[in-house]
C-alpha cells in the first residue's frame, strides 16, 4: 500500500481489508463477512466511532497485543464460544501481518497473539428417525398447501396467492430433501444455479470453500423433490434471479438467513429438536458414516479439505457402537 491508497478511514479500511480477503487469500464468502465482522468490533473496542468516515489512524497506531488480548478476554467474558474466540484471533492475526506489510501498523503486533483451540465437539444431531419425520412434516405440508392455479405463472409481488403458497411449500420440501441428502453447506446450498444440476446422473455441481469444485450424489426422494419444485420455480423467481436453483417469496436468489428459517420451521412443525442447516449437515455425515461409508468417500461428500476434520463424525458412530453393544453382547 502506497501512502496514496493507504486507507484512513474505517470504511476505507474495511474496504481495502475485505478485497484483500477474497482476491488475495481466496476465502469463501462467509469467512470474508466474518472477518469484516470481527475487524469492525476490534476497530470498536479500539474505539473509533461507527461512521464509515471516522480516522482508524491513531487507533492503528496505539495498537498492541495487549490491546488484543483484552479484545478476546472481553469476548470471552461476555459469552463467546471457544471457536468464535478461536476464529477472531486468526482474524486479528490475519489482520495484523496484512497491515504490518502495508504500512498501516509498525509491527506485525498479533504475531505471538495465540488463541484456544475450539472445541471438537460437533452440534446434535437427528437421529435416522427424526430426520424422517423431519422431511415428511414438509412434504404434508406441502400436499396441505393450496393447489397451483393454471394460467400465467404468479409475480414474485403477488406471492401471497395460492399458487405461490404452493410454490414456496414444494421449494422447502426441495432444499430440505437436499441439504440432507447431500450434506452442502448453507452457504453452497444458496450459490446452487438450475445449470449445476445434472438431473439424469442424480448429481450437482457444488462450488465449495475455496471454490473447490466437487460433484455430489443425491438420492431418488431428493430428485422428486427437485422436480417437483423445478416445475413451479417460474411462479415466483424473477428474471433477475438467473438461473438460481433456490429462490425467495421475492422472487431472489435465496439467501442463507431465509434457508435457517425454512429449517428452523420444520424442525418446529415436526416435533424433532431444533436445529440449522449445519445440524442437517452433521446429520447427513453421521447417518452416511452409520450406513457403513468410508472416511474419504464422506470427506468428498462433505468437501473438507483436510480428514481429520471428516474423522470428527466417528465419535458419533463410535457412540452409536457402544450404545448397539451394550443392548446386545450379554457381558457388555
Amino acid at each position: 500500500m502506497s501512502d496514496q491508497v493507504r486507507p484512513r478511514t474505517r470504511g476505507e479500511l474495511s474496504g481495502a481489508w475485505a478485497r484483500h480477503l477474497a482476491l488475495q487469500r481466496d476465502l469463501s464468502e462467509h469467512t470474508v463477512r466474518a472477518y469484516l465482522g470481527d475487524l469492525a468490533d476490534l476497530l470498536t473496542f479500539l474505539g473509533v466511532g461507527d461512521g464509515a468516515e471516522e480516522p482508524v489512524g491513531p487507533a492503528l497506531a496505539s495498537l498492541d497485543l495487549a490491546d488484543l488480548r483484552a479484545w478476546l478476554a472481553q469476548m470471552s467474558a461476555s459469552g463467546g464460544s471457544r471457536a468464535t474466540i478461536a476464529r477472531r484471533s486468526a482474524a486479528a492475526r490475519t489482520f495484523s501481518a496484512w497491515a504490518h506489510r502495508g504500512g498501516l501498523l509498525a509491527t506485525d503486533v498479533a504475531a505471538r497473539l495465540r488463541s484456544p483451540r475450539a472445541g471438537g465437539r460437533l452440534p446434535a444431531v437427528l437421529t435416522e428417525e427424526q430426520a424422517r419425520a423431519l422431511l415428511a412434516a414438509a412434504a404434508r405440508r406441502a400436499e396441505e398447501a393450496a393447489l397451483p392455479g393454471e394460467g400465467p405463472a404468479d409475480s414474485a409481488s403477488t406471492g401471497d396467492g395460492e399458487s405461490a403458497a404452493r410454490a414456496v411449500a414444494l421449494r422447502d420440501v426441495a432444499l430440505l430433501e437436499v441439504l440432507y441428502a447431500t450434506g452442502v453447506r448453507v452457504s453452497e446450498l444458496c450459490g446452487l444455479d438450475v445449470a449445476d444440476l445434472d438431473r439424469s446422473r442424480r448429481t450437482m455441481r457444488v462450488l465449495g470453500k475455496g471454490d473447490r469444485e466437487r460433484t455430489v450424489p443425491y438420492g431418488a426422494p431428493a430428485a422428486r423433490a427437485l422436480e417437483d419444485w423445478i416445475a413451479v420455480r417460474g411462479r415466483i423467481a424473477l428474471k433477475t434471479a438467473g438461473g438460481a436453483l433456490f429462490v425467495g417469496v421475492r422472487g431472489r436468489r435465496l439467501d442463507p438467513r431465509a434457508v435457517r428459517d425454512v429449517v428452523h420451521r420444520a424442525a418446529a412443525l415436526a416435533g424433532v429438536p431444533d436445529l440449522g442447516p449445519h445440524g442437517l449437515r452433521h446429520s447427513a455425515a453421521t447417518h452416511v458414516l452409520n450406513g457403513g461409508a468410508d472416511l474419504r468417500s464422506v470427506q468428498e461428500l462433505l468437501g473438507h479439505s483436510s480428514l481429520a476434520t471428516t474423522q470428527r463424525y466417528t465419535h458419533v458412530s463410535a457412540e452409536r457402537l457402544r450404545a448397539v453393544y451394550a443392548q446386545a453382547f450379554p457381558r457388555a
